[in-house]
């Protein structure tokens, strides 16, 4: 193993974190999962800048880090809206998006040929906002009730970055296919 493994190390990690995380959202161990989140949503950034700050680049970690992210979330979101503290269509609305970048990942990758997974500026912002929110959820559930006005504005900045993100991707990739396709 060398340095340049570290960020995928740090990926997989996150991965292993994904069901600590989920039974303590589930068995109301707030405080575990505040302290096991807040670690999974740390390594997020420390990996990623690991990865471009010392050029550790690799197409592993293209693939390990997003799914990392997906599990992560998803997971968080998914227990969180069973516990009833994000509203159901906040899940649907996280997943559609998710969903709709899979779906056209692989339309394009079968239809077109082989891709490099570049996410776009604002997939990045989106997955640090709704890192925030699942952060701001347990805060305000278990300690700070005069958090949720905060929490309201956080769900409304997630609503408006998956909407955005989501847009993007289906401009800048379907834009990137019209051209391919022109171009065969």
């Amino acid at each position: 193993m060398s340095p340049k493994d570290l960020p995928n190390l740090i990926s997989i990690l996150r991965i292993i974190l994904v069901l600590p995380v989920v039974w303590a959202l589930l068995t109301s161990q707030f405080s575990i999962a505040l302290i096991l989140f807040a670690v999974a949503g740390f390594s997020d950034a420390l990996d990623g800048f690991l990865a471009k700050h010392y050029h550790w680049e690799s197409r592993l970690g293209s693939i390990v880090d997003p799914l990392a992210d997906k599990l992560l979330l998803v997971a968080s979101f998914a227990s969180l809206t069973w516990l009833n503290l994000i509203p159901v269509w906040l899940f649907w609305l996280v997943m559609g998006r998710d969903i709709l970048i899979v779906t056209g990942g692989l339309a394009y990758h079968y239809l077109l040929g082989k891709f490099k997974l570049l996410p776009v500026w604002s997939s990045k912002i989106n997955t640090a906002l709704q890192i925030v929110l699942v952060l701001l959820v347990i805060l305000q559930h278990q300690w700070f009730s005069e958090l949720q006005q905060v929490v309201t504005i956080g769900i409304w900045l997630v609503v408006s970055s998956v909407l955005y993100s989501g847009t993007e991707y289906i401009v800048v990739w379907g834009t990137r296919a019209w051209q391919q396709q022109r171009n065969q």
